[in-house]
């Protein structure tokens, strides 16, 4: 059974707001790949689980027909209220039941999503509506996460860990495939041309707002808020605090270097 982890309209709001889009280096891998498979940039792309759309606009650049699904009719009406290239369109239904004819898919995308999935029902569904040829690209960023900022970095870095390390415990257990690299996701996938790159590293330009709120998205954190809200609240204000406080800052504006690790599932039908 699928876990919904990203329902209200508030939750969707904050994801629109501070999640990022791929990042350069995960962008290149996906499309090197593609490219080396001569996937038809006018075929259709369809963005699994694409919450408020960052993976789907990236994807767009590409090719001339994106649909983006997701359970959540909030996450799909935040995506549908951002600015988007003509040739998008979303819909809400389960990654589960994708309302496309059998073989009729080029590309079928997920970015940190598939987690959440039943991913046996999805892996069956992946199968029937990606055409022969087609390629499945299945993405997540890792909790490998760095901040770098002048000569604090490593301080830094140990602040931010240890303010998600304090969101873990609330953590629901579909992320153990993150913190796998998305091993059994990768083993599922029922296409006999298939890789895994567990090594792709991104800097996403970000302000010390931005990583707070980045931690606010985030499934555990949304756990503590319903647990716990006031201590939640005070959560992100400390972690706020402490991070401006290690980088002499008073401003949450100061721009931060955030790298991550991507992991990448790739497989041709």
């Amino acid at each position: 059974m699928a876990a919904q982890m990203f329902e209200g309209r508030g939750h969707a709001a904050v994801y629109q707001k501070y999640r990022f889009a791929p990042g350069k280096e995960l962008q290149q891998t996906i499309l090197g790949y593609l490219q080396e498979k001569r996937v038809n940039p006018a075929g259709l792309v369809v963005d699994v689980g694409c919450g408020s759309g960052q993976g789907t606009r990236f994807i767009a650049e590409h090719f001339k027909k994106v649909v983006g699904t997701d359970i959540s009719e909030a996450q799909i009406q935040e995506a549908r209220d951002a600015p988007s290239p003509p040739n998008i369109s979303y819909l809400v239904c389960p990654a589960e039941e994708l309302p496309f004819e059998d073989a009729s898919v080029d590309v079928l995308a997920s970015f940190t999503a598939a987690h959440w999935f039943d991913i046996e029902k999805f892996m069956r569904e992946a199968n029937r509506v990606v055409k022969p040829g087609g390629c499945a690209v299945i993405s997540t960023y890792t909790m490998d996460m760095s901040l770098r900022y002048g000569n604090c970095s490593e301080k830094l870095t140990k602040a931010f860990r240890e303010s998600w390390d304090l969101l873990l415990k609330y953590s629901h257990s579909r992320v153990k495939h993150v913190l796998e690299d998305y091993k059994e996701i990768f083993e599922a996938l029922p296409f006999p041309d298939k890789k895994r790159i567990t090594d792709i590293f991104d800097k996403i330009p970000m302000t010390v707002a931005g990583v707070v709120g980045y931690l606010e998205s985030v499934s555990p954190y949304q756990a503590f808020m319903k647990n716990e809200p006031e201590a939640a609240k005070s959560f992100l204000q400390e972690t706020e605090k402490r991070m401006l406080e290690t980088m002499g800052v008073s401003s949450p504006e100061t721009p931060v270097e955030f790298w991550v690790r991507h992991v990448c599932v790739l497989g041709c039908k």
